[in-house]
């Protein structure tokens, strides 16, 4: 498996765990709040933080398994993967942006706006490593 596969997979999972976690957590919250909880900056920067933690350790594992390919440039069939995996998750961008805003119209409540957006953003992202893991699988 090469580096930028590793660490498509290792993005994949910080995001696919600190997603679970973030949406658990406003869940949770809500639940005790009556209604839909506040965006709260203390747990956005936990899930940065938390983030960046699995992304820092990950890679470190990553690049002290394959010193020689973690310090390579992308070759230009990564550099492709790259370009049209971010190509295709930007549909889910789109997407979620418009949900987001349909969102606000039809309920007008700011809160639910701002999860659905960072939602979208998280599926962004997650949508673009998947694509990428697939394409170095499938050897497009």
């Amino acid at each position: 498996m090469a580096f930028r596969e590793k660490s498509a997979w290792i993005m994949a999972l910080a995001l696919l765990l600190g997603g679970v976690f973030y949406f658990g957590t406003v869940i949770s919250l809500s639940r005790g709040h009556g209604g839909l909880a506040p965006p709260g900056l203390p747990l956005l920067v936990f899930y940065t933080a938390a983030m960046l933690a699995i992304a820092v350790v990950g890679h470190a594992v990553a690049a002290a398994m394959a010193p020689r390919e973690a310090g390579h440039r992308p070759d230009e069939r990564e550099e492709l993967v790259i370009a049209r995996a971010g190509n295709q998750s930007a549909y889910v961008l789109a997407v979620g942006v418009l949900l987001s805003l349909g969102a606000y119209l039809l309920t007008g409540n700011g809160h639910l706006m701002f999860y659905v957006a960072f939602g979208s953003l998280m599926a962004f992202q997650l949508y673009a490593y998947a694509a990428q893991i697939m394409m170095y699988r499938t050897g497009v």
